[in-house]
């Protein structure tokens, strides 16, 4: 993979290709070498983004921070082998994380996850390696996919908890709107692109279409059913109060399965890691100096 000074993202701009079953990752480091006394962080994106979103983060932070991030695979300029479904379940996801982990990382990071990024964090956390890789987590717009399932079950028993299901449910209607076949890769084709950026104010290019293989293998039919342990990383959950996709009333219960969590208001919207590099770098910053 080859630089340009046009196209990097900051002036220490690193890149390099990370092989994982069935994808090749693109994987871009910033600042110092990674080696005894510099922190280190990776930032995994969400849909439809690629690295590019984590593009104040790095700015911020580059200058005495090791960071790593990574289009996820068929976002951005990864590439995944198979268009299966099986090929984007949330277990190959988090093999994907721990590849650039050790291809990259001295050391533990500390992990950001936003959207889908965040999505994969959870699970990455949750998983046997994380005490020795992961030393921190920021979890942003992005629930634990298991808790989310349960969340949803529980309420539903409760007629009390409906009027949160259905206050949840028409935040997530486009996951249901995603499983269609064909319809969505039109509107996204036709349109799709030129709406988001017009709104968002962040180009997507062909991730919208792309990336959909994301809810069809997660949502429609979840590949990853088997029971997780507890974490036992220190979590903070940055939830934005203008998120138009997530109800803070998601995080009720997280604590069961993080009992190290803490929790963040922030008054903004989903994409508060583009939109507040600065704070998402101080709460970075903080950890590191301790």
């Amino acid at each position: 993979m080859t630089t340009t000074v046009e196209d990097a993202l900051h002036p220490t701009e690193r890149r390099r290709w990370v092989s994982a079953p069935g994808a090749q990752l693109a994987v871009f480091e910033y600042g110092p070498e990674p080696g005894p006394g510099v922190p280190e962080v990776l930032a995994v994106h969400g849909y439809p983004d690629d690295h590019t979103v984590f593009a104040g983060l790095i700015s911020e932070l580059a200058e005495d921070h090791h960071i790593i991030t990574y289009d996820t695979r068929n976002a951005g300029q990864s590439a995944a082998a198979s268009s299966r479904l099986d090929a984007f379940r949330l277990p190959v996801l988090v093999e994907d994380l721990y590849a650039v982990l050790a291809a990259t990382a001295a050391g533990p990071v500390q992990l950001v996850g936003h959207d889908w990024g965040s999505i994969q964090g959870w699970a990455a956390v949750r998983d046997r390696r994380a005490d020795a890789a992961i030393s921190r987590y920021i979890s942003i717009s992005g629930p634990d996919l298991h808790h989310f399932r349960r969340w949803f079950t529980e309420r539903l028993r409760s007629p009390r908890r409906w009027f949160d299901v259905l206050k949840q449910s028409l935040r997530s209607a486009y996951v249901a709107f995603f499983q269609l076949p064909v319809l969505p890769e039109l509107l996204f084709y036709a349109a799709g692109a030129r709406l988001y950026e017009r709104t968002q104010g962040r180009p997507a290019g062909r991730n919208l279409q792309r990336g959909l293989a994301l809810y069809r293998a997660n949502f429609a039919a979840p590949g990853d059913t088997a029971p997780r342990e507890p974490t036992a990383v220190p979590v903070e959950v940055v939830v934005p109060l203008r998120d138009p996709f997530l109800s803070p009333a998601l995080n009720q219960g997280v604590e069961e399965f993080a009992p190290r969590v803490r929790f963040t208001a922030v008054d903004a919207g989903h994409w508060w890691p583009a939109s507040h590099a600065g704070d998402l770098a101080a709460r970075i910053r903080a950890v590191s100096r301790n």
